[in-house]
């Protein structure tokens, strides 16, 4: 088979496909006849070939897909003028806590944030499917670790938790929240008609019930020792890489 077929056979089979592709499930399509770095050379030539197009070939945390390039967002959303979600400044603090020090716990998150976290927050991370339990820290009461989904990396089109955007130390933090919500807010997928799409309220919503000042247990001296017990965004260098 020649370059000219394979690449054709990928084309299709990703435009085609709904979901992202992983190179072992590309492989398929030529029955193993071609090897993983075959597979990820002919890709790296398609994206060239598709440089000038309305699409792009990206690599998520999933595998391959083709998506609309970000300046094609204004002319898209007009066939879909849907208000995209909005999320509370709680929300999303809960997210960036959980997205750059992952694993941590809720005790660790309510440190970090200093108020009690609703449990409806993270339900709400959960169904959204961009936070999930990975396991209990070794501890009295086992409480479960928080980590972000191979889903929330596809929704920012990155590829590891390592391309997060970079956090400035708490002195900009006033501004890093905004910043955040907008890359939670990727260029639409060809595929998928409605995308993710997130931003954040002009003003927070005023917190009340479990979201009002507390003084909460530190559950974790980590925690306790990452200094400053207001900065929500640490280094993000501490992420969890995807399985």
């Amino acid at each position: 088979m020649n370059t000219a077929d394979a690449k054709r056979i990928l084309e299709t089979a990703l435009i085609c496909s709904t979901q992202p592709l992983p190179v072992r499930e590309l492989r398929v399509l030529f029955d193993d006849e071609l090897g993983a770095d075959t597979i990820k050379a002919l890709l790296v030539e398609l994206q060239d070939d598709w440089t000038q197009r309305g699409l792009e070939l990206t690599s998520v945390a999933s595998g391959w897909r083709f998506q609309s390039r970000p300046e094609m967002r204004e002319h898209l959303d007009r066939l879909h003028p849907e208000k995209p979600p909005r999320y509370t400044r709680a929300v999303l603090e809960t997210l960036a806590i959980i997205a750059y020090r992952q694993p941590v716990t809720r005790g660790d998150m309510e440190d970090i944030r200093g108020v009690t976290i609703n449990s409806l927050i993270l339900k709400q991370l959960e169904d959204r499917n961009w936070i999930e339990v990975i396991g209990h820290r070794e501890t009295v009461g086992r409480p479960a670790l928080y980590a972000t989904t191979r889903q929330f990396l596809d929704d920012l089109g990155l590829a590891s938790i390592d391309q997060l955007p970079l956090i400035e130390p708490p002195a900009s933090q006033a501004t890093a929240l905004p910043g955040f919500a907008e890359a939670l807010r990727p260029a639409p997928a060809s595929e998928n008609p409605d995308p993710v799409s997130v931003s954040v309220q002009a003003r927070a919503e005023s917190q009340t019930g479990s979201e009002t000042a507390a003084a909460p247990a530190v559950t974790d001296p980590r925690a306790a020792a990452a200094g400053d017990g207001t900065s929500i965004l640490p280094n993000p260098a501490s992420g969890r890489n995807p399985p």
